[in-house]
Order: C-alpha cells, then structure tokens, then sequence
C-alpha cells in the first residue's frame, strides 16, 4: 500500500504561481511513476503531469506546458508541481497519483486531493 499526501492548493489571482506536493509513504520500493491529474466541477479527470521515479523524464498536457513544472525528490519521496502564469481555466482539484509495479501488475494510488482556485 501507498500512501499520497497532497498540500500546497489555494485561491490565487489570475498570473499567480502555487506549488502543489505529494508526499508518499507506505510501501513506495515499487514506485515507477507518480504525476497529478485535475478534475473540475462537470468535467472529467484530465491529466496534468507525471514523472518517471527513476530516469526523471516527465509529460505534460498540452495546457499546462510551458506553465507547470513537475519534480521530484526521491530522498524525501516527494513530487512538486510548480505552477506559474495560473489562470481561471486551471480551477480545479489536484490529484496526486502514484503507479506502482509488482506481482505482475501495475496499481494506481490516489491521494485526497487539493483544491486550486483562480477566479475569473
């Protein structure tokens, strides 16, 4: 089992940055992959960023690029996501996953979430 802690969201103005973090705790040895997904009222989970835990290679939504940098710190077991230029569009809750490998199959944890808001 993995445990995800997410802190870091808030109300900001239009232009604003915030940086998000997720901590995982728990049985983390098989972790390859964590990133963050977001959901608004009335629309589906999209997808944010993620980041191989390993290699350090990341991905990004076309929406945020160029605005939002993931990262990690695998001594503290820790991702950030620094996010610069917010906007109104990007209103929504921050979800912190986290995939891991083992048994010959992969598991996803969820963390609570962390509400950002921009208002218009």
């Amino acid at each position: 089992q993995v445990q995800l802690a997410e802190s870091g969201g808030g109300l900001v103005r239009t232009g604003e940055s915030l940086r998000l973090s997720c901590v995982a705790s728990g049985s983390t040895g098989n972790s390859y992959e964590m990133g963050w997904f977001r959901q608004s009222p009335g629309k589906e989970r999209e997808f944010v960023a993620s980041i191989s835990w390993s290699g350090g290679s990341s991905d990004y939504a076309d929406s945020v690029k160029g605005r939002f940098t993931i990262s990690r710190d695998r001594t503290r077991n820790t991702i950030y996501l620094q996010m610069n230029d917010l906007r109104p569009e990007d209103t929504a809750v921050y979800d912190c996953y986290a995939k891991t490998w083992g048994g010959g199959e992969t598991t996803t944890y969820w963390g609570q979430g962390t509400q950002v808001t921009v208002p218009s």
